[in-house]
């Protein structure tokens, strides 16, 4: 078991790596918003523990069992995501927020939010309790209030 800051790390060579095709020490230092000094800590120990492989002049590759955990997380990560914007958190916050819940929800959690944000995204039309409850954000009255059985105010 990794700790959440080595998770971290491997979301961040994975992004890195899809985004520039290589990772320098430099790059996660810049991503995870930490010293360089730092990384080469990390990367070290995860390369003890085979989840990476780290050459100087070279940069860091995640290793299969690396890039396997990194693609969890990373997936973890888009559908808590994912989840936020649909109920109106900000992108900025809700990628933020995502970093923290990633690693603290069980799997049987993650997994309803997942079936919730493709049920959702499924959609054939854009759902109308989604316009509802953005109109509930925007005014703390269901839209729906007094004109269907069920619906209460927000008193």
């Amino acid at each position: 078991m990794l700790s959440r800051k080595a998770e971290d790390y491997l979301e961040a060579i994975l992004n890195i790596t899809e985004e520039k095709g290589h990772v320098r020490i430099k790059d996660i230092a810049i991503t995870l918003g930490v010293r360089p000094p730092s990384v080469v800590e990390m990367v070290n120990r995860l390369d003890k523990k085979d989840m990476v492989e780290y050459r100087k002049y070279d940069g860091v590759t995640l290793t299969k069992e690396g890039r396997a955990i990194a693609v969890v997380v990373k997936e973890r990560h888009d559908i808590i995501k994912s989840f936020l914007e649909i109920i109106n958190v900000p992108e900025k916050i809700a990628d933020t927020d995502a970093c923290t819940m990633e690693h603290e929800l069980h799997a049987i959690t993650t997994t309803q939010i997942k079936n919730l944000v493709i049920f959702v995204k499924d959609a054939p039309e854009y759902p109308q309790w989604l316009k509802h409850f953005e109109d509930f954000c925007a005014t703390g009255e269901h839209p729906c209030a007094g004109k269907e059985p069920g619906h209460k105010t927000n008193a």
